[in-house]
């Protein structure tokens, strides 16, 4: 449960303890069955309901219309604008208008979904939904024939319970459905997103197969999104119900969020196919809670997932780089690729995932994948993909839109929270294609302003032709000084060759602490003369060392900062929406002035500069989740871990002592106790350093 419970719908735990209370409360009372005085003659008789098919090693059914044969794409406003009153007619025409001149149809994308707040809170006297008149003043076919005369589809949402997850209380089709399916079958709906909120308790697998059997029956071909957000394994089940199924809780627009769902979703591969798709949530690229870096990697995962994708940011505000993630065709092509298979994780080790797709060709797709928030060498080779045996392998760049050639390795330094996607082939032709070149650096170097730091490059030749006249460049801020101590040329790099480059750099005194860009970009000719420039996003830390004496963590700068919801808050616990909005840090009933409130999965890296000695905090789950949550908390020291205490709701404050001594960076470490991200939210406090 996401704790406060606010007025926001789409929260997991919000959601998740709607449908859990009421089915403790029916199940306490022997029911279940929609109670009586709820049903109407659409309502099932709950003995029909049939049993769950079983997966075994047979393919699993799907529903025999034809349709979502690719993951669906399109658009779903909720992750923008929740219930606001932006959410209207003439933000949806936009939509759809975009869709059209920003080359989104032409990418694939195809529909316009609405999400909850679109009607009033009570049905007419006929029983029928009412579309609200301040949202859509000339009612919802309207807006659906707005989004076919684009050649588009158009979509709707309501709840596989009496009412929708929003807490005004907007009614949901349980008991209603023969009557709702008919009348989205009349406005011209082609997708339904049905979901799990006020479910009374009735079994998800006869409520969601009731709406299946009251859709089919309007002879309308309308796509089936089961959003029971995973809770009876519907990848078990649902095949033959719906197209699509959530595997996970809500998504939020944060880097843990996604990579949590990431993680729950990427094992169910053997569940998905054409017409059956595991659904991890929404797209959030755009909305801001992420970087540009952390948001190709939401899509590149999303795409070698065959997740639907379903854009989630308000296109008329989007920037360029956005337009440019989401319209990214070699991306899309993989999601879409007719085979249907979904991702499998090849290897995952210290935070660099190897993710890799069967395509319908013969090629594979592959994902090297950096969780972690340093640069990673990230490596396999064709073989380990699945690839026959072959001199040389056509290797495109499926983010520079570039095709290489290697030997056999596949390989990339991938930025912090970045993703390198390749389509790989065995192509007959692969001397015809430039040498792909690797470059990378060993770290991201922090920079005490004033003072030289070094760093060292690496560029390697990973296909079997040379790469002349190779340059190596380190770009910095204006103002800085950056010098290669080494070598940073070659007149000729041959295949399987290196080239490492020292640089010393330094920032002018001064300089306001933060992160800066710090581009590597490698140089060269290759054997038919063209030139080939490639680079590395880099960053550089300009870093103020901790003060002598006890340092209070929550006033020093921190160099990377992510949080499972929310912010990170100083000084306060963590209200899961916007900065600030948490409350006075509270631990087994004792309060606490300073500290930093945090909500699992979280990490905040402080500079030490080897010049402290110890770390020490209070720590607890906050008290506003009552007794409830179960989190780790770690205090890691230049990558060793050197203290861990666990705590959960009904503990009193615990105390953690952690010895840095020596150590440039510390890491404050909030996981998981085990039982799921509900009610995880963690307090650092009285947090010092002594330096």
């Amino acid at each position: 449960m996401r704790v406060h419970i606010r007025t926001t719908r789409h929260r997991r735990g919000h959601r998740r303890i709607v449908g859990a209370l009421s089915a403790a409360l029916l199940c306490t009372a022997g029911v279940t069955a929609l109670p009586a005085a709820a049903r109407t003659p659409d309502a099932p008789d709950p003995g029909t309901a049939r049993t769950a098919r079983t997966t075994g090693t047979d393919p699993a059914p799907r529903l025999p219309d034809g349709l979502a044969k690719t993951p669906p794409m399109g658009f779903n406003n909720w992750n923008s604008t929740h219930c606001r009153a932006e959410f209207n007619e003439e933000m949806v025409k936009g939509i759809a208008d975009l869709f059209v001149t920003k080359g989104l149809k032409d990418a694939g994308y195809q529909y316009v979904n609405l999400d909850d707040c679109w009607a009033l809170p009570t049905r007419d006297g006929n029983g029928k939904l009412v579309p609200d008149p301040q949202r859509f003043p000339h009612g919802i076919k309207a807006v659906a024939d707005y989004v076919h005369s684009k050649g588009l589809k158009f979509g709707i949402y309501t709840s596989a319970g009496i009412k929708t997850c929003n807490p005004a209380g907007f009614p949901g089709g349980l008991g209603h459905e023969k009557s709702d399916a008919q009348q989205f079958a009349d406005w011209g709906v082609d997708y339904l997103k049905y979901d799990n909120c006020n479910n009374m308790g009735v079994d998800a697998k006869q409520r969601y197969r009731t709406m299946r059997d009251a859709l089919r029956a309007t002879g309308r071909p309308i796509v089936y999104s089961i959003c029971e957000w995973g809770e009876n394994k519907p990848w078990e089940w649902a095949s033959d119900v719906g197209h699509l199924w959530r595997t996970t809780g809500d998504i939020s627009d944060s880097w843990s969020s996604m990579l949590e769902i990431a993680k729950q979703n990427l094992p169910l591969a053997p569940h998905a196919g054409p017409g059956r798709w595991n659904d991890p949530d929404m797209l959030e690229v755009g909305n801001g809670g992420m970087t540009d870096t952390e948001y190709r990697s939401h899509f590149s995962l999303w795409s070698m997932m065959a997740a639907p994708l379903l854009i989630g940011s308000d296109l008329r505000k989007a920037t360029p780089e956005t337009f440019e993630i989401l319209g990214n065709k070699d991306l899309i092509a993989i999601d879409q690729d007719p085979l249907g298979k979904q991702a499998t994780v090849l290897k995952s080790e210290d935070g660099r995932w190897t993710v890799v797709r069967q395509l319908a060709n013969g090629d594979r797709a592959v994902a090297l994948f950096n969780e972690t928030g340093r640069p990673q060498r990230i490596a396999t080779t064709a073989k380990d993909l699945g690839l026959p045996q072959a001199d040389g392998y056509r290797l495109r760049d499926l983010w520079q839109h570039r095709d290489t050639h290697t030997t056999g390795t596949v390989s990339a330094t991938v930025p912090a929270h970045g993703t390198t996607v390749y389509r790989v082939s065995a192509d007959p032709r692969w001397a015809t294609y430039p040498p792909a070149v690797e470059s990378g650096t060993d770290r991201t170097p922090l920079v005490e302003a004033g003072a030289p730091a070094g760093l060292r490059s690496t560029v390697r030749n990973l296909g079997g032709t040379p790469a002349k006249n190779l340059t190596v460049t380190l770009k910095a801020p204006h103002g800085w000084r950056v010098k290669a101590t080494s070598p940073a040329s070659a007149r000729a790099l041959p295949g399987g060759r290196t080239l490492r480059t020292n640089w010393r750099i330094t920032a002018p005194a001064g300089t306001t602490p933060g992160a800066y860009a710090l581009p590597l970009t490698a140089d060269y000719r290759a054997p038919g003369g063209e030139r080939i420039t490639t680079t590395l996003p880099g960053t550089a830390h300009v870093v103020v060392p901790p003060p002598s004496g006890t340092a209070d963590a929550a006033a020093l700068p921190w160099l990377t900062a992510t949080n499972g919801w929310g912010p990170v808050e100083k000084n306060s616990s963590v209200g899961e929406e916007g900065a600030g909005d948490g409350r006075p840090l509270g631990i087994g009933g004792t309060g606490f002035a300073k500290g930093l409130g945090v909500h699992a999965a979280s990490e905040v890296s402080f500079y030490t500069g080897g010049r402290c000695s110890e770390f020490r905090a209070r720590t607890g789950v906050d008290d506003e989740v009552g007794d409830r949550g179960s989190v780790g908390f770690e205090v890691w020291a230049d990558g060793k871990r050197v203290a861990r205490i666990a705590a959960t709701g009904a503990d009193p404050a615990g105390t953690i002592s952690a010895p840095v001594a020596g150590a440039q960076t510390v890491r404050l470490v909030v996981t998981d106790g085990g039982d799921g991200i509900d009610y995880d939210h963690a307090d650092w406090a009285d947090a010092t350093f002594s330096c």
